[in-house]
């Protein structure tokens, strides 16, 4: 994700995260390799910053949890962040379908 259009997608960015984290768990890098997967140009310097808000706001909930010996912080949508999830999805496909209205 080139830096001078992250305003535009960050929202996009926060409901990947809360799509992926409704279904299992997920840690900071695997969900930058994701996005990555999908064109986000993210670092970890913005994706755990964004998480730790994410949890602020009570629609991520975190754990320890240890991999290979060593300890990762894993995260899980709450119930809240699976409501803000179905919202924005609405939100999104009423964009998308405006958004391609002429494209016929």
């Amino acid at each position: 994700m080139r830096a001078k259009f992250y305003e535009l997608y960050s929202g996009l960015v926060r409901l990947h995260v809360l799509y992926h984290a409704s279904r299992e768990p997920v840690f900071g890098f695997g969900m930058i390799e994701e996005l990555n997967r999908h064109g986000y140009k993210l670092g970890p310097g913005t994706m755990y910053p964004l998480l730790h808000g994410m949890e602020k706001k009570g629609w991520l909930k975190s754990s320890q949890d240890k991999v290979n010996g060593r300890p990762r912080r894993v995260y899980m949508a709450t119930r809240t962040g699976r409501q803000a999830l179905k919202a924005g999805q609405e939100r999104v496909r009423e964009l998308f379908a405006e958004l391609t209205k002429d494209e016929s």
